[in-house]
């Protein structure tokens, strides 16, 4: 077990389209808090605002093929997978032009072009699913990953560790990614976990594990580039811990009141994701004019999206009954 360190090839790196990822998810999600308190989101939203850094650097490191799965915090997820922002907005909004056709929501959107298998609103229950698409990648001996995401209240879940164990037991291609945003909903860490330091948490299954600066995208990018080699060579599964941060409520009716504002914004100041990159963006040559056109395209971009999902039509009455049973292929 160990701490991963900083790198300074920053160079080699495309700091440019991790910023611009994570600034569509911040936008994108501004906007949706912003639609979901005009009463054009309806049912639950969870918002990825303060994490932006974790999806966007393990994504940065699928190859064609790799699955992603997470939970019900995923519009970030879908974004930083290819998934388009439209699409996204109108199955908020519950529209038909929405990835489930307006019947899933927040929750639960899939895209099989961009290997994205949920957006899953049971706590944990997505962990044994990523772990059959590790089974399948091994079966078919592709050298693909999956990708398999889950907080750090589900982090307590049995199911989690009954995957731990099978996920060692058969070697397979599974990185687990503990997103620890320090709160399970309401409750902070050490008052939900005897033990902290989750990464660890695999120790007695034989399954290796770090913790990484969530909040840092060159560190997500470097430990899941390792994590992601290590899988692919047939050693099994790996952990890696994102310590990092929800500047919003656990859900848009979350009023937030189990930590003080002075906290979020101090985390806001000294370590937000995006200021962080743009820092080194700078020192790296980048302009402030050119930061701010992609900031000004990435605002344009999530309008139109709102406005492509409140101008659609939402689904026909007959829709419910659709994708309920397989079809009759004779």
């Amino acid at each position: 077990m160990s701490k991963t360190t900083s790198t300074n090839k920053n160079a080699e790196l495309p700091l440019k389209d991790f910023y611009t990822k994570m600034l569509l998810i911040r936008r994108f999600e501004e906007k949706a808090g912003q639609l979901y308190g005009m009463g054009k989101i309806g049912g639950f939203c969870h918002l990825y605002i303060g994490q932006e850094a974790v999806v966007v650097g393990i994504t940065s490191v699928r190859t064609p093929g790799d699955q992603t799965i997470t939970s019900y915090r995923d519009h970030g997820h879908m974004l930083a997978c290819g998934m388009s922002p439209k699409g996204v907005m109108a199955e908020l909004t519950g529209r038909r032009t929405g990835y489930s056709k307006g019947k899933g929501g927040s929750m639960h959107m899939f895209s099989r072009a961009e290997n994205f298998y949920g957006g899953h609103g049971i706590v944990g229950a997505q962990v044994p699913i990523g772990a059959g698409l590790a089974f399948a990648n091994k079966y078919k001996k592709n050298q693909n990953v999956s990708f398999t995401y889950f907080g750090d209240g589900a982090a307590n879940q049995g199911q989690i560790y009954e995957t731990f164990n099978m996920a060692s037991l058969w070697k397979l291609p599974i990185v687990f990614i503990i997103e620890n945003n320090q709160y399970a909903m309401g409750t902070s860490l050490s008052r939900a976990s005897s033990t902290t330091q989750l990464y660890s948490r695999g120790k007695a299954f034989d399954i290796p594990g770090e913790l990484v600066d969530g909040m840092d995208v060159l560190k997500v990018f470097n430990a899941s580039k390792k994590a992601a080699a290590y899988c692919r060579k047939g050693k099994g599964p790996y952990i890696l811990e994102m310590s990092t941060y929800r500047y919003k409520g656990h859900s848009m009716s979350d009023p937030a009141k189990y930590r003080t504002r002075a906290e979020v914004q101090n985390v806001k100041d000294k370590n937000d994701p995006i200021e962080n990159l743009q820092k080194i963006l700078l020192k790296n040559g980048a302009s402030e004019e050119q930061l701010k056109k992609i900031d000004q395209e990435i605002k344009n971009t999530v309008s139109q999206a709102a406005q492509f999902a409140i101008d659609s039509e939402e689904p026909d009455l007959s829709e419910l009954y659709n994708g309920i049973y397989a079809e009759n292929e004779d």
